[in-house]
């Protein structure tokens, strides 16, 4: 028994010993944490946040709860090279975007709170919605306990913008709290560690012009809307659960798509005449296409036709064989990848901008938000191709790139000095959403056939005469096929032609007199429309879908079976009525200007309330003459409702 004791008591001490052992390594820990210097990290996103923590604390991190559930905390320890390599404790947490947003104050925020013409120069403010108040709350409760706050948003202007936000909120819990700035376009470790290495202070220019659209947008879009939507629900009783809102985007997209369904609707069909020689040998049949092309005067061309009848021989002019190529794409912009998404894949712009988005959270691709189509030549695009050379279905070409020399990517011209052209950063072998999946495919065979080489092929052309009349006949073989054997978005069909000897004479199988008829130009597509936006300077590479959607949503056009674009009844009436009032709101060239202007406040060569006093005055002179017309506006709108 005695023994029995005694053992209990050397087991008991042992383990108490054990437990105050932990709890002063514990102590010392919580202690030197204490001690350490600590630095809030805010991402955008909650999944970049939680990415960027696992790569610095080389998956070491802790989790923990912020006031928000859907905006984790995570916590771990290291050197950090601002602070001369200071070991210090990291707190990473995000926001979900916009933190922020301007709004009117008082009565100015009722719809019939006040006449639309006030808000040009009515009292705004930020707001935070109630989500927001719970992310800012855990922004403001950790900040009270660092030193230093690193920004970790996307690195384009909105990223820029929500950046300030976080600072805003920060300096008014800690004002001398000193602030820095992380730049990376892709999650990677490479991309990473080279962001906490070179972190720059965060540019105010850049979220000035941010806060300059913003502002324009509130002002210019509420009191164009309450007057628009007001009055028309005065008069027609089916629009009264109708929001009829203006943007200065919105509506000359609008413009776009009325445009072409006007010239689709105003085309008269013109009859035309052709003359067309077919000729058939060797088992090989071939079609020569006149010089002339068409002509609209029946009689001219059967002239021309009973001419060539009357000495129906054929004579070989000239053969032309000649090397040619067809190019493979350039590296991909955001523009090019939303063009692609709809036109290939039929995913509209939106749902493809949010699958890349998620994509690019993940860390399996680069920033998809970018206007650069060439690759700077510190991106490794040898390994990036390795990394692919394991998939099922493109590893093969991924292989025969790297033994055939390595990456020779056919680079473009543009460059934002700010992100790469998006490019796949690792494999996605378990991608269980299918929009996600294909965006990924897209963007990774366009990445390999950009550093494939071109598609070499010979083609043929076979010139004839008969009589005086011109034809030509053209045929291809491909010899190479290269980028357009991983490139399944493209083609290039061969074409196969007789064999023809220079200055032989023949007869051909038949000639005939054709007849057609001109065809009306095709209603847009939403790659068609996104490409007239880039050209007008409509919106930017980050605002061209949400614009469209927009429009949809807000029933001024409609999407066809076919995926092409029809402008709805409400829509051609605000597109007619503003094309006789004021014929610039439909037209891209003010907002082509203020895109100007905001890259201009960006670059510091514009003052930016400078910027916001003229486009306001120039937009409130516009409403002043919707107002003066309004009978007659509203008159045109009913006629097509």
């Amino acid at each position: 028994m005695f023994s029995l004791i005694k053992h209990s008591l050397v087991v008991d001490v042992s383990v108490l010993s054990k437990k105050i052992s932990n709890c002063c390594r514990n102590f010392a820990t919580a202690k030197k944490n204490i001690e350490m210097v600590k630095v809030l990290n805010v991402a955008e996103k909650n999944d970049v946040a939680k990415n960027v923590a696992n790569i610095l604390s080389r998956g070491t991190s802790r989790r923990r709860e912020g006031y928000s559930k859907f905006n984790k905390i995570y916590e771990f320890q290291m050197q950090l090279p601002a602070l001369r390599n200071q070991q210090c404790q990291m707190i990473m947490t995000s926001v979900s975007g916009h933190l922020l947003n301007y709004d009117f104050i008082g009565d100015y925020s009722r719809w019939n709170g006040c006449d639309p013409r006030v808000l040009f120069s009515a009292p705004i403010t930020t707001t935070c919605s109630d989500q927001c108040k719970l992310i800012k709350r855990t922004i403001e409760r950790e900040v009270r306990v660092s030193s230093l706050l690193i920004i970790w948003t996307d690195c384009d202007r909105e990223g820029e913008n929500i950046g300030f936000e976080i600072v805003k909120i920060c300096q008014a819990i800690k004002p001398d709290i000193r602030v820095l700035r992380a730049h990376f376009s892709e999650i990677t470790s490479a991309a990473i560690y080279r962001a906490i290495n070179s972190l720059t202070e965060p540019d105010k220019k850049i979220s000035d012009a941010v806060d300059i659209r913003q502002q324009l947008d509130l002002r210019i879009g509420a009191s164009f809307t309450r007057f628009l939507t007001l009055g028309l629900q005065q008069l027609v009783p089916n629009l009264n659960k109708c929001i009829i809102s203006y943007g200065s985007c919105q509506f000359p997209t609008l413009g776009f798509v009325v445009e072409r369904w006007k010239e689709r609707e105003e085309f008269v069909p013109q009859p035309f005449w052709f003359i067309e020689v077919n000729v058939e040998r060797d088992n090989i049949k071939c079609t020569f296409t006149w010089d002339r092309k068409r002509l609209f005067d029946q009689r001219a061309c059967a002239a021309i036709m009973t001419k060539i009848m009357e000495n129906p021989q054929a004579k070989v002019l000239r053969v032309n064989n000649r090397r040619t190529s067809k190019y493979r794409p350039q590296p991909m912009d955001t523009v090019t990848f939303e063009r692609l998404a709809s036109s290939k894949l039929k995913i509209n712009a939106k749902r493809a901008m949010m699958a890349a988005e998620r994509l690019y959270n993940l860390g399996f691709i680069s920033y998809p938000r970018t206007e650069t189509n060439k690759f700077p030549p510190e991106i490794k695009l040898n390994d990036l191709i390795q990394a692919q050379c394991n998939n099922r279905q493109w590893g093969q070409y991924a292989n025969r790139i790297l033994e055939r020399g390595g990456a020779n990517p056919r680079n473009g011209n543009k460059s934002d000095q700010a992100h790469p052209p998006i490019h796949p950063t690792k494999p996605a072998t378990n991608l269980t959403d299918e929009e996600q999946r294909k965006v990924y495919e897209l963007i990774t065979r366009h990445f390999l056939a950009c550093c494939w080489a071109d598609a070499i092929g010979a083609e043929e052309t076979v010139d004839i005469e008969i009589n005086e009349e011109k034809f030509h006949a053209k045929g291809l073989r491909i010899i190479e096929k290269n980028y357009l054997e991983v490139y399944k978005y493209d083609s290039w069909g061969e074409k196969q032609l007789p064999q023809f000897v220079q200055d032989e004479c023949f007869h051909p199988n038949s000639i005939l007199m054709k007849d057609g008829r001109t065809t009306a130009p095709e209603l847009l597509t939403e790659s068609d429309l996104i490409a007239l936006m880039e050209k007008y300077g409509i919106g930017t590479d980050a605002t061209h879908a949400e614009h469209i959607e927009k429009i949809k949503d807000r029933k001024y056009i409609s999407q066809m079976e076919d995926r092409r674009l029809k402008p709805e009844g409400l829509g051609i009436g605000l597109y007619e009525a503003y094309m006789e009032i004021e014929q610039e709101m439909t037209q891209p060239f003010l907002r082509a200007q203020l895109e100007i202007e905001l890259q201009q406040i960006c670059n510091g060569d514009k003052n930016p309330e400078q910027v916001l006093n003229n486009q306001l005055i120039l937009y409130e002179k516009v409403y002043h003459e919707s107002f003066r017309n309004r009978n007659r506006l509203f008159q045109k709108v009913i006629e097509f409702v």
